[in-house]
């Protein structure tokens, strides 16, 4: 018992303490439950003032003081009450926002890693559903628990002073009540947190869907994302039922209770009215105190069971808070980045994985176009995500010159990397958004212009009756490949990089296109220092160094000459390729 009781405050430590991060308004909180306090306060003496009524009933006795002290009374509470309200929602969606901006502002510096291990519909359910729940609790569940202890202990204070032989005859229902309400609480709180985790669970699901709604109907898959979605709904179904069940147990049984006690004290009461041992009055008191006692009863089973709910929430966000982010400020500003890139001894491994990179090294002169090419698999693409720091070498370095680069701060670092991809991604907006997108400073129209004339895109965009203005769409639907391709170019012509890294910016395009690209990638490379990752080797022949990659191993470097005479497997790739070019 103890141990389950450490484990509640060692849950409820956290979680308070999260809630104080977030530095809510104390002047606004503890008005609105000093209104709510009020508010009870003055419940609790309606029911003296209506057996005062009662008992010295008669219309010459009643004032119209009493009357304007009962209406003000009323007029009082409801003001009170929707003042408290307010401000518990007020208090609370102002939590919801700091949660929410916190995990946003983590969201975003978190390195890639976590995101290979963590699936982003559940990533979405933080910031949406468990920072939602912590908010039900503030602003529908908070000032119930205090109103409702202050309303059940100055009840039966009252009750006591009034009659107590006849108030512990009614208190004798609180533990059956408890009795009953307890256990079903539980029940509740397990059906609540398999609802959240299932809820978590299906966002992730439709979010993948919808993402690649394409895949889905190119793959005629959607019977089987059907089916898939339709599981989630079945099973967010059950636990809706379930949770059904448990609240049609728990109100029947309260208003059970409740008729029963009804019963008890009218009857019992009955008998001490007419006995002479109790008044009309009191016992129209009574009745009125009984319901200020029960119906709290019920709001605490809600309250206990989503401040369970808000606290296993607030484990999720609290591990997601306590993850390792990027450093983007430590170290030194890289000022100039046109100096020789040397990879020494490098060897990587994913998380739980076979090791992609074994023992690699080599040097990359400034200003220079440096080839990788290789099999699928053979760590091309590993290679430039760590020269883009978004992995860590486990052995080894990368310099810039003499200098890691892990020495530079991570913001100087990539902002003198340009980066275009076979994918070129695009975000949802305009085709200037997409070109100014990372550009942190007022770029002009003459700027924008050329370089999109520099990546061949200004043909194309001018077509657009909206020009530059265009919605692209979400992830650039709207364009064909060739164009996304040269929108990424022209971004990263805007951003004017020291270094470029192209991983098979043509690889997916037709050959009328690739022609295009490869011209706007010309424009592109000039003094610039540059990798390319390229299956094509007719994209690569003119390079200054070409590197070949094996299983995660460089087994030769040079000129495409040099490497076409000395390397056999390149000679096999080099000689399948041309060949079919002369074909062609």
């Amino acid at each position: 018992m103890k141990t389950k009781q450490s484990s509640t405050s060692g849950k409820l430590r956290p979680f308070f303490q999260l809630i104080k991060e977030t530095n809510p308004s104390k002047l606004m909180l503890g008005t609105a439950l000093f209104l709510s306090i009020a508010t009870t306060l003055v419940s609790l003496a309606i029911p003296l003032f209506t057996k005062d009524l009662i008992d010295g009933f008669a219309l010459s006795s009643v004032s119209s003081g009493q009357i304007a002290f009962l209406a003000g009374a009323f007029i009082a509470q409801a003001v009170s009450s929707g003042l408290s309200i307010y401000m518990l929602n007020h208090v609370g969606q102002s939590i919801v926002a700091a949660l929410r901006d916190r995990l946003w502002k983590k969201l975003l510096v978190l390195p890639v890693p976590y995101y290979d291990n963590h699936r982003t519909g559940e990533t979405i359910s933080r910031m949406t559903n468990d920072t939602g729940v912590v908010k039900g609790l503030i602003t529908d569940h908070l000032s119930n628990f205090f109103t409702g202890t202050i309303s059940i202990i100055g009840s039966i204070a009252t009750l006591l002073y009034l009659d107590w032989q006849m108030t512990l005859t009614m208190l004798v229902a609180v533990p059956l009540a408890l009795l009953i309400l307890v256990p079903l609480g539980r029940q509740m709180y397990k059906i609540s947190k398999g609802l959240q985790d299932e809820t978590a669970s299906f966002t992730t699901i439709m979010t993948q869907v919808l993402s690649e709604i394409r895949l889905v109907k190119s793959s005629n898959a959607e019977p089987h994302e059907y089916a898939s979605g339709k599981q989630g709904i079945d099973k967010l179904f059950r636990f809706g039922v379930k949770e059904g069940r448990v609240q049609a147990m728990i109100g029947p049984l309260i208003s059970l209770v409740i008729m029963v006690l009804l019963v008890v004290v009218m009857g019992y009461g009955g008998m001490r009215v007419s006995s002479g041992a109790l008044t009309a009055g009191e016992l129209v008191a009574f009745i009125l105190y009984l319901v200020q006692i029960m119906m709290p009863l019920g709001q605490f089973t809600h309250f206990f069971t989503q401040l369970q709910k808000a606290m296993g929430a607030t484990e999720r966000m609290i591990t997601t808070l306590e993850a390792t982010e990027e450093d983007h400020t430590s170290g030194q500003k890289l000022e100039n980045a046109s100096l020789p890139i040397q990879v020494e001894n490098v060897s990587f491994a994913y998380e739980n994985g076979e090791t992609i990179l074994d023992d690699v090294s080599f040097t990359i002169q400034a200003g220079k176009v440096n080839a990788i090419v290789g099999p699928s698999g053979s760590g091309k693409t590993t290679l430039f995500s760590l020269i883009e720091r978004y992995y860590l070498p486990q052995q080894g370095q990368i310099k810039l010159g003499d200098t890691s680069i892990e020495d530079y701060t991570l913001a100087s670092w990539r902002s003198k990397i340009g980066y275009v991809s076979q994918e070129s991604p695009l975000i949802a907006g305009t085709i200037r958004e997409n070109i100014c997108y990372g550009v942190f400073r007022e770029v002009s129209e003459e700027e924008l212009r050329k370089a999109g004339e520099m990546a061949y895109a200004d043909g194309f965009i001018s077509e657009f009756l909206d020009g530059y203005d265009t919605e692209v769409g979400e992830r650039g639907v709207k364009l064909s490949g060739g164009q996304r391709q040269r929108i990424g170019i022209a971004r990263a012509l805007l951003r004017d990089p020291q270094i470029l890294m192209l991983d098979e910016a043509t690889s997916s395009l037709d050959s009328k296109s690739e022609i295009i690209v490869q011209q706007a990638l010309q424009n592109l490379m000039k003094g610039r220092t540059t990798l390319v990752i390229a299956h094509r080797l007719s994209t690569v022949v003119d390079a200054d160094q070409i590197l070949f990659m094996e299983k995660g191993r460089i087994t030769g470097k040079g000129t495409h000459d040099e490497l076409f005479d000395s390397h056999p497997m390149y000679n096999e790739f080099a000689t399948q390729q041309l060949r079919v070019k002369e074909r062609v």
